[in-house]
């Protein structure tokens, strides 16, 4: 008899940048049981988000492909339900697939392949936060804005909390279901928090676990306007940069309460990892550790993700395969669309079957093996979401950086020499013949003009929607009837957070 495919847990955070844990090289943030996990699995060193924005970031790695391709554009797009995911292909290799805390998908398919759904949703999942690029560079998107960083600090208890501590226990508990109904065939567990997503609040006990004289300001300080490039620009006045007074006690408290509000989701990853050993479920199971996006956290004077910029487009990305001798660290560039033909390899011992549809992404095991003979070393991510005004993508081959903002000057870093991002290569005679080589092949697939006028006639067709209907259909998900009025359902979630807070804190009010 054909022995049972290994188990898949996947434990996801939301807007945790690879640049705040220490086996990312952080000197201050406690992250023990994730670093538990990298012991026998693989730390990938340079791991990327392919768009640093939650809904078209998730829904590219589910569909192992990039967003532009099936034209997901923002935060309010939906996927359409003729797609296949991860979760159709492993059923396909009769894998019982579980979808547990947040996915933000968009439209009335919510579940998108997935056999059971067991938590309610957090964010909307119409066209409420639909971006429009026609008010030009200082339109206000919803979702976020500066008060997550001018109110930041402890709290008893906030929204976020309430919706952790639900989706780890129910994580938990499926995990023990799963190991005493689920014996014929294996699982893919997917778990996804939302810490340490904005705002910055945590608790007294995680608060306390930093001195406050330990978190260091950011590295990189904020830049003047006439000095940003435009994408950053345009993200400042996205995010009322201009509208409020943020101090350095505020920028630093924001950061304390990242670093506990990480060390917070590395507590939920200690008891999904007990709870596999309690099971004896840990030698037949795949662990997954990643997150959707990065966070700024104040370097350059930027929060929050939406950029190209190391702090918000890298994600941790820590695998770890049962009987598996593999590598303990990997310096090639991988992604978030990696995933999917990672699992398909893992599924079926190597024998994947032809994708019903391309794939962007390669399945990670011959590196995590230290065979990178055959990998292309390159990472693309792309921007077309909320605080820009064009479209924008990303291109990082070896070294090298290479970001076309439509319209608008290139930017080139090498991040070999130039860790910060500091020095835009763009016009120096040493690498012109690979800017243009990197522009090239960042346009070889990719059209702007064309996807410029997608984006703002999809903008349209959904904004007229949501006036006509008086913001209906509302298809967020609810696992229970009575939680179709918890979490944010068509608001600002920096509105909705704050008033699930408590204390409650009065909204600090714009600087005019």
């Amino acid at each position: 008899m054909a022995k049972k495919a290994p188990n898949i847990l996947v434990i996801q955070a939301d807007q945790m940048t690879a640049k705040a844990l220490s086996l990312y090289g952080h000197p201050l943030v406690k992250t023990p049981n994730i670093d538990r996990l990298a012991k026998g699995g693989t730390v990938f060193e340079n791991s990327y988000s392919n768009f640093p924005l939650c809904v078209p970031s998730r829904t590219s790695m589910m569909a192992g492909r990039f967003a532009n391709a099936l034209e997901l554009w923002d935060n309010a797009i939906e996927m359409p339900a003729s797609i296949p995911t991860l979760a159709h292909y492993l059923r396909e290799e009769n894998y019982h697939t579980v979808l547990c805390g947040k996915m933000h998908f968009i439209g009335p398919d919510q579940v998108h392949g997935f056999n059971e759904r067991i938590t309610t949703d957090i964010y909307p999942s119409n066209f409420a936060w639909t971006p429009d690029w026609i008010v030009g560079e200082r339109y206000r998107p919803t979702g976020i804005n500066m008060r997550a960083v001018v109110d930041s600090g402890v709290c008893v208890r906030g929204l976020q909390m309430d919706y952790d501590e639900e989706v780890e226990h129910s994580g938990v508990q499926k995990l023990y279901d799963l190991a005493r109904f689920n014996n014929d065939n294996p699982f893919l567990l997917w778990v996804s928090f939302t810490h340490p997503h904005s705002p910055y609040i945590t608790t007294q006990h995680y608060w306390d676990m930093y001195d406050h004289d330990d978190v260091k300001m950011p590295t990189i300080p904020a830049f003047d306007e006439d000095e940003m490039d435009p994408m950053s620009r345009w993200l400042h006045y996205a995010h009322g940069g201009d509208l409020h007074d943020v101090t350095d006690e505020k920028i630093h408290d924001a950061r304390h309460a990242y670093y506990g509000m990480c060390t917070y989701i590395d507590d939920k990853v200690g008891h999904l990892l007990d709870t596999l050993e309690h099971l004896g479920l840990e030698e037949d199971t795949v662990v997954v550790f990643t997150s959707d996006h990065g966070e700024m956290l104040g370097e350059r004077g930027m929060w929050f993700k939406q950029s190209f910029y190391e702090w918000s487009v890298t994600v941790p990305m820590i695998i770890k395969v049962p009987g598996m001798k593999s590598k303990e660290r990997v310096k090639e560039l991988v992604s978030l669309v990696d995933l999917l033909p990672t699992f398909m390899d893992v599924s079926t011992n190597g024998n994947v079957p032809k994708p019903i549809t391309p794939q962007d992404g390669n399945s990670l095991l011959p590196l995590m093996r230290g065979d990178s003979s055959d990998w292309n070393n390159r990472v693309i991510s792309e921007y077309t979401g909320e605080g820009v005004i064009a479209p924008c993508r990303m291109i990082r081959r070896d070294n090298i950086k290479f970001i076309y903002t439509h319209g608008h000057p290139d930017l080139m870093y090498d991040l070999d020499n130039d860790p910060n991002e500091l020095t835009n290569l763009i016009g120096n005679s040493d690498y012109s013949e690979i800017a243009f080589k990197l522009k090239e092949e960042l346009l070889s697939d990719w059209n702007p003009e064309e996807i410029n006028d997608k984006c703002i006639q999809s903008q349209k067709e959904r904004l007229f929607i949501q006036s006509a209907t008086d913001g209906n259909p509302n298809w967020a998900f609810c696992y229970d009837s009575k939680d179709g009025s918890r979490f944010i359902r068509n608001d600002s979630a920096v509105a909705t957070k704050a008033k699930a807070r408590y204390p409650f804190v009065e909204p600090t009010p714009f600087i005019k």
